[in-house]
């Protein structure tokens, strides 16, 4: 009898124990989020309101959340990059109309500061909780994509670019569907990594709309790592574009088409990698982020969707697959890379597609076309029971 009730006790301070436990945890989990959002909460110059309903705070250039960063403590700004950037002039749609627009409609912040979209305790949970869940690797169950690869055999590479229409696929939470292009060095463990592109991602901005972002990592989305803003290391710079922002237009299938165009490129001087988007400086990841990005190994263009194993997963691109008319399927047009010290095209090289699922999406490489569309590809499809 002793020894039944000495066995219930056991169980009772157990259970105790674990509750307490758990609720220490959580209150520390609390704690180190608190402590985050303080170093996100600098003290603005100025804050704005915007139509598409995101509140941006002016932080001045030195004092913003990058800085934070233990490895930036001593980081000197850079406010330009050394290199020439595109002259904006490739752009596919011949009405005239004026570039994408994803951020203030004008340059609202004061001199001397940058904007930076404020950060909420809600948003910086999701963020997290996607960031545990290694929402961004590809060999992620649910994760589908459709990608043209350059072989490490031409790198090392120092630039990626390419211009991409933009779309709104109907995406729902816990989903993600997006276009992108990326530079990218080491193994699977130890994975240096940038990407830039646009995206529709409910679970992380709350609403179904598309958004411009960017991400970064230096071990594969383990321990470092994020989309836009939601951890320190991007150093913002334009005054005007933000990552995060949404297009003030997307394209309309069999209508009018809206793009951006995207160069993720190596400053020879500095190290660091500079985004540049519709001939904006948006800003640079510092090379001190990573393990290894002295140059990448491989680039790449296309788009990935992700979705709950056992789920349907959303439409990639427009929801078209491939088929010529670039009305339709979403593509990647004006496609190139820096290797060694010249800017290329991908045609006179071997190039791999990355498809994971050819019945639910696909990509076609239509090589060099002429001066407008340069070389280009299409990619996307429907979704759909694409498995695991």
């Amino acid at each position: 009898m002793l020894n039944i009730l000495f066995f219930v006790l056991s169980l009772v301070n157990y259970g105790v124990n674990q509750g307490v436990d758990a609720i220490q945890n959580a209150g520390q989990e609390n704690f180190k989020l608190e402590r985050e959002l303080k170093f996100f909460s600098k003290s603005p110059i100025k804050s704005i309101h915007t139509k598409l309903g995101d509140i941006v705070d002016c932080i001045d250039i030195y004092k913003q959340p990058a800085f934070d960063h233990p490895l930036l403590k001593n980081h000197k700004l850079q406010r330009e990059p050394s290199f020439q950037t595109f002259n904006g002039k490739t752009s596919l749609n011949t009405s005239g109309s004026k570039p994408i627009l994803f951020g203030l409609e004008k340059d609202e912040c004061p001199m001397g500061t940058v904007p930076i979209p404020r950060m909420t305790k809600n948003n910086s949970i999701q963020a997290k909780t996607l960031f545990n869940n290694h929402i961004m690797t590809q060999l992620d169950p649910g994760t589908h994509t459709a990608q043209l690869v350059l072989w490490p055999i031409y790198g090392p590479y120092y630039s990626a670019h390419g211009t991409t229409s933009i779309y709104n696929p109907k995406v729902k939470k816990g989903q993600v569907s997006a276009s992108l292009l990326w530079v990218q060095k080491g193994t699977t463990n130890n994975l240096n990594k940038i990407v830039a592109g646009w995206h529709v991602f409910p679970q992380l901005y709350g609403d179904e709309e598309t958004h411009i972002y960017a991400a970064w990592t230096s071990d594969n989305f383990k321990k470092t790592g994020c989309y836009n803003y939601h951890c320190r290391g991007f150093v913002q710079i334009d005054k005007q574009s933000y990552l995060g922002g949404k297009p003030d237009r997307i394209s309309v299938i069999n209508g009018e088409l809206a793009e951006i165009e995207i160069l993720i490129k190596q400053d020879s001087v500095t190290k660091n990698w500079w985004l540049i988007m519709e001939n904006k400086n948006i800003g640079y990841f510092p090379a001190r982020l990573f393990s290894d990005m002295s140059s990448a190994e491989k680039v790449g263009w296309g788009g990935f969707t992700r979705t709950r194993p056992g789920t349907v997963s959303p439409p990639m691109g427009s929801g078209y697959f491939p088929d010529g008319r670039f009305v339709h399927a979403s593509y990647f047009r004006q496609i190139s890379f820096q290797n060694a010290s010249y800017e290329k095209i991908p045609s006179h090289y071997t190039k791999y597609s990355l498809i994971s699922n050819p019945d639910c999406f696909d990509l076609q490489d239509y090589g060099y076309k002429d001066t407008r569309f340069g070389y280009t590809i299409e990619f996307g499809g429907p979704g759909g029971d694409c498995g695991n």
